[in-house]
């Protein structure tokens, strides 16, 4: 008699649960040491479920196809000289921020996924961890495939790995991955797969794909597509993973929820720099911070957390605020760079008359009568030669690293300042968020490594800018300063110029 075939789940069950074993001869605490000081208790390691069932035979064909339609049009590109066919050369900046500030937090994924596949107890659940792993490493090679085309011919790219590890701006990326890879393994799951991949990686993910579309970046959108549905797998990894905390012990209800608002505070914050990229890194827009906002987390956010009271879980503390900043952290952190773009691998610019009805238009309630004012100085004074540079060092947040610039939820005209205590020491952080994070934990946030202190003590290269811009591998007057000016400017307007000039006329010689 022919072998019955085996149904999917049957197969699924047989190449994940099959692939576990009760230890004999070492304690299981010692051979899985983080599974329990998180205070998580788990009963029944089987209840987890893959809502995707995927085994790694078919992972592997999926995978391939990704691969080979994205190199061919990554190949596309560069034979058609894809850089020509983006709106302006200001786009790439956004790209820089990507390469700079995501792609590298893809490879911290990828390691700690790795980890987890190793250390969780439940084999389904070390069978999802390795996949996601494989899906991150993925997504920081085709990142860095793609991008590097751009890096041919424009600045700001040459070393963004370096950069990562150094440059004050990309200490906010590096210090949530950092927060949580030093976290326990699920802790990690919770801020990464849960609150990050879940519910906000759509306010990064489709705002820079989709900005990409608009501004004639189709090999970014390749790559945005090909990672997309692994993200669908990591958002069902996250949610499930949750339930599956949930639903094991009562006694973890208040354990998540603890992690479910350091962590919304955490990756709402990081996003704030995204909230610039859509408002103003982009040539054609798509839509404002504001209006993504409202549709990836107050709508979709609100019908999931309505899902989640049933197991004693409400919004995460402070989205309140987040909602009530919505009109302002966009031009907030624009400050910031343009303030410091002499010290960063990014260029900013002027804001045309174009461009501030469209943010009149969008921000009706704020931008008319709070930054417009602003904007419209820093241009008068760039038009007489006296582009404004801030030359003092800012105070940072002592969690999520960034300057001291986010005001009060209630009063814009007021800087938000909070101030902890911890051995007779004083620590300031930007928000009630990041001080209940900080005061939570302190002795582990007392270490953060602070740019501006480093600098400040000698550890970055040497007491001056210049020395402080060759430790970070910054390119004086290319990878810095204002677009206006700029060598990428010089270059751009010279491919266009080139492309808007007649051929060159043929003589012919008389018979």
């Amino acid at each position: 008699m022919a072998t019955k075939k085996l149904s999917l789940k049957q197969k699924y069950s047989h190449l994940t649960r099959g692939l576990d074993w009760e230890p004999s001869y070492q304690k299981a605490d010692d051979i899985f040491p983080y599974a329990k000081y998180e205070g998580i208790k788990i009963h029944d390691w089987d209840a987890w479920e893959d809502p995707f069932k995927l085994t790694m035979d078919s992972y592997w064909k999926f995978q391939a196809e990704k691969e080979r339609k994205l190199y061919a049009v990554i190949e596309s590109m560069a034979q058609n000289n894809g850089q020509l066919g983006i709106t302006d050369a200001r786009y790439l900046n956004a790209v820089k921020l990507f390469i700079q500030g995501i792609t590298p937090l893809e490879y911290q994924a990828h390691r700690h996924f790795a980890h987890l596949a190793r250390h969780l107890p439940g084999a389904g659940l070390r069978v999802a961890a390795q996949m996601q792993s494989i899906d991150e490493l993925r997504h920081c090679q085709t990142q860095i495939h793609t991008i590097s085309h751009y890096n041919k011919f424009f600045d700001g790219m040459h070393d963004f790995s370096h950069m990562h590890d150094r440059l004050w701006y990309l200490s906010v990326p590096k210090s949530f991955f950092d927060d949580a890879t030093s976290a326990g393994p699920f802790e990690f799951l919770t801020s990464i797969s849960f609150a990050f991949e879940y519910v906000l990686t759509n306010l990064v993910f489709v705002p820079f794909m989709s900005g990409a579309a608009y501004n004639g970046d189709m090999a970014t959108v390749t790559f945005g597509f090909s990672a997309q549905s692994d993200e669908s797998r990591h958002m069902t990894l996250g949610l499930e993973a949750v339930r599956f905390l949930l639903e094991q012990d009562e006694s973890n209800v208040p354990i998540v929820q603890h992690w479910i608002d350091k962590w919304f505070w955490r990756g709402y914050r990081l996003l704030s720099l995204v909230s610039m990229m859509m408002d103003y890194m982009l040539p054609k827009k798509v839509m404002s911070w504001s209006e993504a906002w409202e549709i990836y987390y107050e709508e979709a956010g609100g019908a999931l957390f309505a899902d989640l009271a049933r197991y004693g879980i409400r919004e995460p503390k402070y989205s309140d605020v987040a909602k009530a900043e919505k009109d302002h952290i966009s031009h907030q952190v624009w400050s910031i760079f343009y303030n410091y773009s002499h010290a960063a691998a990014v260029h900013t610019w002027d804001i045309d008359d174009e461009h501030m009805a469209w943010m009149r238009e969008k921000y009706p309630a704020s931008f008319e009568a709070i930054y417009q004012p602003r904007y419209l100085e820093w241009r008068e004074q760039a038009k007489n030669g006296q582009r404004f540079y801030n030359n003092g060092l800012p105070q940072l947040c002592q969690v999520c690293q960034i300057p001291m610039a986010f005001t009060e939820p209630d009063d814009p005209s007021k800087i938000c300042f909070r101030v902890s205590e911890y051995e007779g020491d004083k620590y300031h952080t930007c928000s009630d968020g990041c001080k209940d994070i900080f005061d939570y934990e302190p002795v582990k946030y007392v270490q953060a490594w602070l740019p501006v202190h480093q600098i400040f003590q000698g550890n970055c290269g040497g007491a001056t800018m210049p020395e402080v811009l060759d430790w970070c591998h910054i390119k004086q007057g290319a990878d810095n300063l204002d677009y206006a000016g700029s060598p990428e400017e010089e270059m751009w307007n010279r491919w266009m110029e080139g492309r808007r000039s007649p051929p060159p006329a043929f003589a012919v010689a008389a018979e």
